[in-house]
């Protein structure tokens, strides 16, 4: 079977290139296609997804994934240091997002549906693969979640920020952390990014203490895939062979550390950056579908446009030539290749396909309630948390800590619930 699923998954990877090649309007949305392939791959092969980094501590008690996060943000700074020093702002899409009530209500009603669904916004397409009746459920209820709330983009609560650096404040407002040390020598990013090692430092530390915690009190129970991940590899050159079971195991099936994982996410990130010229962002585009769906019935777009504000362009854009969802497509389709190329995708796919109603009724509360609170925190893990950190936003910082707030209610709920 593992035989049949790697010839059909390398089949799949030239089906995938070719018809992207030749399908897609555009080389930009081809290349899209392959920073989802390589984002997708990434957080499948290395066990990874922001959802965790909480998720995994309030039920286990392990914080390596918040801790390696940390890694990711450090090394994704570097990056937008590496583009932005001879730039200006104005020459990027920052993600300096607004400080105010909409940004802590958005990142804690996030984090608490990501308790119930196990997942997040760039989550939601690696579980298309490995959970399908809870990611479909959980995806189906976010775009509903994200169109519904879509209007409180006009709130004040949403709009204005409390506070701003000049930066910020040239935009839609926010803290962008190099205006704070324009004294520095370096236009501000040397100590901008010394804050930011030392706010990792701070998430680092905390984790520490959390963890200690749970193992004193006998209530760590570990994660079973970061201990497959952190297993010695006993292989010896000796006995390389080019054409062996071995040697393509540890080329294409080999689970990743998360340090691997996330090397090649920020390489993504500096791919994506230094040719879109932003972020990466991953739930913009989900309301969009919602109201696509809504067409299908005879709704107009112009009152779909009037209720939400997306733009008549955007809801009547074919569905693939929307740049931010070619990319999540490829997200899915690169976890599918891992899955099939690695052999383990009967063994992954069969694993969650029953689920019970009640567990379908949290699967949707969780999308939902993540959908909504995209709308209030204008973004979600990605947009709203890994971009603005890696473009030296204040709002980051805000969304990780409501976010992990939120997780601990939304898990505390779930435990109750679930039984």
């Amino acid at each position: 079977m593992k035989r049949n699923e790697r010839i059909i998954g390398w089949i799949g990877v030239v089906l995938v290139l070719v018809l992207g090649k030749n399908l897609l309007a555009n080389d930009m949305l081809f290349f899209r296609l392959l920073v989802g392939l390589g984002i997708g791959y990434a957080l499948s092969r290395s066990y990874a997804g922001f959802a965790g980094a909480a998720n995994r501590a309030f039920r286990t008690g392990s914080t390596k994934l918040m801790r390696s996060l940390m890694g990711l943000f450090i090394g994704a700074s570097l990056i937008t240091i590496a583009f932005m020093f001879s730039s200006e702002p104005g020459d990027y899409n920052m993600f300096v997002n607004p400080i105010n009530l909409g940004l802590i209500f958005g990142a804690a009603l996030f984090g608490f549906g990501m308790a119930f669904s196990s997942c997040c916004a760039s989550g939601v397409f690696t579980d298309l693969v490995t959970g399908l009746p809870r990611a479909i459920i959980t995806l189906i209820f976010f775009s509903v979640g994200a169109f519904v709330a879509y209007p409180v983009g006009k709130l004040s609560i949403v709009s204005d920020s409390w506070f701003s650096s000049a930066t910020g404040a040239e935009g839609s407002g926010g803290v962008f952390f190099p205006d704070l040390f324009k004294w520095d020598g370096t236009g501000g990013y040397l100590g901008a990014f010394i804050l930011t090692l030392v706010l990792a430092g701070i998430v680092v530390w905390i984790s520490y203490l959390y963890e200690r915690s749970r193992k004193v009190n006998n209530t760590y129970t570990g994660v079973l895939s970061e201990d497959v991940q952190d297993k010695p590899d006993d292989f010896d050159s000796k006995d390389y062979e080019l054409l062996s079971e071995t040697t393509y195991h540890r080329l294409f099936a080999k689970p990743w550390t998360l340090r691997q994982g996330f090397s090649l996410l920020t390489a993504m990130y500096a791919i994506l950056l230094g040719v879109t010229k932003s972020g990466w962002g991953v739930s913009g585009p989900f309301a969009i579908w919602f109201g696509k769906f809504l067409m299908i019935f005879g709704v107009s777009p112009e009152a779909l446009s009037s209720y939400s504000t997306i733009s008549e362009e955007a809801l009547t854009t074919p569905f693939f030539q929307n740049a931010v969802t070619v990319q999540n497509m490829g997200i899915m389709l690169g976890t599918l290749l891992f899955l099939l190329t690695a052999g383990e995708f009967k063994k992954m796919f069969t694993a969650e396909l029953k689920i019970t109603g009640r567990e379908a009724a949290l699967f949707a509360l969780g999308g939902f309630a993540m959908g909504a609170g995209t709308r209030f925190a204008k973004g979600c893990n990605a947009g709203a948390l890994f971009t603005p950190i890696a473009n030296f936003s204040l709002a980051g910082w805000v969304f990780l800590v409501a976010m992990v707030g939120g997780a601990y209610i939304g898990n505390t709920c779930a435990k109750k619930w679930a039984k």
